[in-house]
């Protein structure tokens, strides 16, 4: 009977799956959501069900319902590695990492508590909570002796969450919860009447990113009773004030070469492979005044934590104050036209960019700072530096800047460099001629002026906008080196007289030379399907007789390929986009054409994250029957290497540490349900930890030779230092070849690291052995330790 019941249960999922297939195809989404839901009426217990309806909800957009349904699998099957991992990923989305960051943050915990009281105490008796998280100031306004707290969070995840803890300290009859933005709220409808206080932490590093001005805009027109005027007394319950009251902001420039080479490309070529100067990469970050759609200005770094570190280059100097208790202040910030700042340097070197941070003033007693000198949960806002003829500066220069409050963003644009030795600026009024600062004497300076003027322009300028990450890998030297090798030996191997020949010219000139005595036969055809902007196919190209790939997807990165490729003389049509000639793009691994096969495949086995690429492995044994005799794919094999670490900087980035760091709440087993066992992006080389174990293998994935795979094995690691063992950082050696690998944890490295952070901490001393069992399922690794 058993067996009849699992074989029906089987047949059903098959069944349902190839029809929600079918349904998804012709877009029957109301079809395809009625029959999952009938199936789990039918099988309500079937985690399988349950985790394949939260992936439909989750590919159509519905995170938080799609986070349920996971939870769901997981509850039903512990073990259950695909609902687990999808988990885990929509876990990440639904509740960020910093909520457990500032709810164990005992010091912003303890300040906000004491000038919300200090408020309530003064008569502030009614108080809205707005973009109430897990509901802790709502708690710490009730506990104070408000008479009435209202609290709204748009979330649907944290706003359960924070139904949740409201009842779990028995303070539900005291706080009215609503799911709903701020901007929403109206009265009497949702709330009887004005407030005496606003409380909120809906700040961002760079402050004003998370929408307080227009928020704050709207409570005081609508939801906040009118503010008490200078020198007037009375009760507070009378008149309305926020906590925060105001803020100061500061900045700094700085020279840092993280930051730096995630956003400039800081090479003319890479790997022999020109780069043209009519393109001009961008990182996300760059604020032009000119984008067409609102894209936040800044990047976010803790500087206490950036790897190499950095060095401050003028005094900390103050952008702006704003005053939360000023409807009108709050108005003007987003028409008042841009302020220009000038900041005299202090010190030689890069300019990279300008840091940013803040500090809160709750009231005129209690304040927050943000500083990257603080021991703070805050990270910092980062606006790098773009577009300056000479990043070089030093005592007697003058940083300038035009600062401003758009699109409820600060911006700081318009940088530019003051000299004290040309008297000019050598910023952006130059960018045109990069290298005319360089020039030595006033002949050359003029001389190059006449050039510039008599010279035919320049082609159109194409801007091109790169991650990060993307600008990072470009900047990658070793990276690009690595596969260039790797690729020419291969290719030698398939017919090493030939294109021995056409590499020694190649070499010489670094000229293409696809035509003449090359064209009697086929090519060797490479496909990269990296993820992301890649100009590995252009190096392949570059190697003689071969048709390289390309699977880039935005047409802003085939336009620059295609001038890259044009810059290099490379022949017409020689470099093709790959997903041009794919019907279905969830199929890019086929054949190059019906009778041919891959010379080489280029594979993206760790993600920038540090974790490994979801079903790389299916894919490597697909690319393995679609290679030619004697074809590779790259990488050939990866080695996970792994370490035991103490570290209570992951364990605080983890999970709330108890009742004590949330003033004696009940938050943390609430919130804990959405921790990870898994942080990833992480700068091994900066964060704070103390290794007790030397690094040992934790597996092998090889793409090219499976039987040699340890995707489920156990490690002996001998403890070398006594200490408390939080977690297992793990990073990468990608081996091109036996001789080229490539490190995921060097400083060249466009990847970050992840480590597994254990649940249940343990004790160990010099000279313990311990047992590592590793497995790896899609791109989820487990570690346990075995004591």
């Amino acid at each position: 009977m058993k067996e009849s019941n699992r074989l029906l249960r089987e047949t059903f999922q098959y069944t349902l799956f190839r029809w929600a297939e079918e349904l998804d195809a012709l877009s029957r989404t109301q079809d395809l959501l009625g029959c999952y839901e009938q199936a789990m009426e039918l099988f309500p217990d079937d985690e399988v069900i349950c985790n394949s309806m939260g992936e439909h909800l989750f590919r159509m957009g519905f995170r938080d319902e799609a986070a349920g349904y996971f939870r769901k699998a997981v509850k039903l099957n512990p073990d259950f590695s695909d609902a687990k991992e999808n988990f885990y990923r929509v876990a990440n989305w639904l509740v960020e990492r910093w909520h457990f960051i500032m709810l164990n943050d005992t010091k912003r915990n303890t300040i906000y508590n004491a000038a919300i009281q200090k408020a309530v105490c003064l008569g502030s008796k009614s108080v809205l909570d707005i973009g109430a998280g897990t509901g802790i100031l709502s708690m710490f306004a009730k506990k104070a002796g408000a008479h009435s707290v209202y609290a709204c969070e748009l979330s649907k995840t944290m706003f359960e969450l924070a139904c949740d803890v409201v009842a779990a300290n028995k303070m539900e009859a005291g706080i009215q919860l609503l799911h709903m933005k701020s901007l929403d709220i109206e009265i009497p409808k949702h709330i009887p009447e004005r407030v005496s206080l606003v409380v909120t932490e809906t700040v961002d590093a760079g402050l004003f990113g998370e929408g307080i001005v227009e928020s704050l805009i709207h409570a005081w027109e609508h939801l906040l009773l009118q503010p008490k005027t200078k020198g007037e007394n009375g009760n507070c319950e009378k008149y309305g004030k926020v906590i925060p009251a105001s803020a100061v902001i500061f900045g700094m420039a700085v020279e840092c070469a993280e930051i730096r080479r995630h956003h400039r490309v800081g090479i003319k070529d890479v790997a022999g492979i020109c780069l043209p100067t009519n393109v001009k990469f961008q990182s996300p970050a760059y604020s032009s005044v000119d984008a067409e759609e609102t894209v936040e200005p800044y990047t976010t770094e803790k500087m206490s934590r950036v790897p190499g570190g950095y060095l401050a280059l003028t005094e900390c100097f103050e952008i702006m104050t704003v005053d939360f208790n000023n409807l009108q202040e709050l108005k003007s910030l987003a028409t008042k036209k841009p302020d220009k700042i000038g900041i005299p340097v202090i010190k030689e070197g890069v300019l990279d960019a300008i840091v940013v941070w803040f500090e809160l003033q709750l009231d005129d007693e209690h304040s927050l700072s943000t500083s990257p000198s603080e021991e703070t949960c805050w990270e910092q806002a980062v606006y790098p530096v773009h577009d300056l003829a000479d990043y070089w500066i030093k005592p007697g220069d003058q940083v300038m800047m035009e600062v401003s409050c758009q699109d409820c963003y600060l911006r700081i644009q318009s940088i530019s460099v003051f000299s004290s030795d040309h008297e000019m600026d050598v910023g952006t009024s130059f960018t045109k001629s990069k290298d005319l600062l360089s020039l030595g004497n006033e002949a050359e300076l003029c001389s190059a002026l006449a050039n510039l003027q008599t010279s035919t322009p320049d082609s159109a300028e194409q801007i091109c906008v790169l991650e990060s990450t993307e600008i990072a890998l470009l900047n990658n030297v070793p990276y690009h080196e690595g596969f260039k090798t790797a690729m020419r030996k291969v290719l030698s191997s398939l017919t090493p007289e030939k294109l021995g020949q056409a590499m020694d010219t190649q070499c010489q000139n670094n000229e293409i030379n696809c035509g003449s005595g090359q064209n009697d036969s086929e090519p060797f055809y490479v496909l990269d399907v990296s993820e992301g902007f890649s100009v590995l196919p252009i190096i392949a190209g570059a190697l003689g007789q071969v048709k390289p790939y390309s699977s880039v997807e935005k047409d802003q990165h085939r336009i620059t390929l295609d001038l890259i490729s044009e810059a290099n003389h490379f022949p017409k049509e020689t470099l093709e986009f790959w997903l041009k000639h794919v019907e279905d793009e969830s199929a890019v691994l086929q054949r190059p054409k019906s009778d041919k096969l891959w010379s080489i495949i280029i594979l993206d086995v760790i993600e920038p994250s540090g974790l490994i690429q979801q079903e790389i492995m299916e894919k490597a044994a697909i690319s393995r029957c679609l290679l030619q005799s004697g074809g590779k794919i790259f990488p050939q094999y990866v080695l996970m290497f792994g370490l035991l670490v103490e570290s209570q900087t992951l364990v605080e980035e983890s999970a709330v540490q108890g009742a004590e760091r949330t003033l004696g709440f009940n938050i943390a087993p609430f919130i804990n349900q959405f921790q990870v066992p898994i942080r990833v992006f992480l700068d091994l080389s900066s964060l704070p930890c103390i290794p007790l174990s030397q690094p040992v293998e934790l597996l092998r994935l090889d793409l090219m030779t499976p039987y040699l795979n340890t995707s489920n094995r156990e490690v002996k690691v001998r403890i070398c230092k006594s200490g408390q063992v939080t977690a297992i950082p793990f990073w990468y050696h990608m081996y091109l070849d036996d001789e080229i690998m490539l490190d995921t944890s060097s400083e060249a490295s466009h990847w970050k690291q992840a480590a597994v952070v254990l649940d249940h901490p343990f004790r160990v001393e010099m000279g313990d052995e311990l047992v590592l069992h590793v497995q790896h399922h899609k791109s989820n690794v487990s570690i346990t330790v075995k004591q």
